[in-house]
């Protein structure tokens, strides 16, 4: 596996993050500032990101906007900041994960293990890929593509995606969806789950398509495939 790059100008911070996930078998890396975090992007693949968003000569929402541009490598960001407008900002600029400092490193460990299993595709062998019209969704390669056409989706953007479109026509309230595909308890507000589906909504190109992705007004989100013949 690919190294996992530690972004924060705080050494103690950069060191501890580290310690805890070498103990778990992970290889890590190091950058003290974004100018140094994004040439060491370009210079090497890496599995996962962390990254504060206050750092010096470049922050960290530059880094998680340049890096978004290219990859769709699992980002977490990490901040002494927990209002909910940096939340929702970081998810939009394509974040899969938030922790507010300070942090239980037992629990940073516990979201890096589960985005990279996302990431990579945790599949059972029973497994299938789900096709709705030209829409194909394919759980062993974590591809989405529309009439063979690619689309890129960061981890959570797909597994939020995969999870509706494999329970057709059933309704999810955004608690049920937090608990399920973040599969943690989340303590922020719905608005994350609205972000992310947003965002899903702006690559379905295709209006059809984007139709199965449907609100429920006052509940939540439900994957209606009866959308497609509409």
């Amino acid at each position: 596996m690919n190294p996992i790059l530690v972004i924060d100008d705080e050494e103690r911070i950069r060191h501890l993050v580290r310690m805890y996930l070498e103990r778990e078998g992970y290889s890590v890396d190091e950058a003290d500032n974004g100018r140094e975090a994004l040439e060491k992007i370009q210079k090497k693949e890496y599995a996962l990101l962390i990254i504060d968003l206050m750092m010096p000569e470049v922050d960290g929402w530059k880094v998680c906007r340049d890096v978004r541009e290219k990859s769709d490598i699992p980002i977490i960001m990490l901040t002494a900041r927990g209002e909910e407008f940096d939340r929702v900002l970081g998810f939009e600029l394509g974040a899969d994960d938030y922790l507010v400092k300070p942090f239980s490193t037992k629990e940073l460990v516990a979201r890096v293990k589960a985005l990279l299993r996302r990431s990579g595709g945790n599949i059972t062998a029973n497994s299938s890929d789900l096709v709705y019209g030209s829409l194909k969704i394919e759980k062993d390669k974590h591809r989405v593509s529309i009439d063979e056409e690619q689309i890129t989706f960061t981890p959570r953007e797909f597994e939020l995606l995969y999870f509706l479109a494999k329970n057709p026509s059933r309704v999810f309230s955004r608690e049920q969806l937090m608990e399920t595909v973040w599969g943690y308890d989340f303590y922020g507000d719905a608005r994350t789950v609205d972000t992310h589906v947003k965002k899903i909504r702006e690559k379905l190109a295709d209006p059809k398509i984007r139709g199965m992705l449907a609100t429920v007004w006052g509940v939540g989100y439900k994957f209606d495939p009866e959308a497609i013949n509409e």
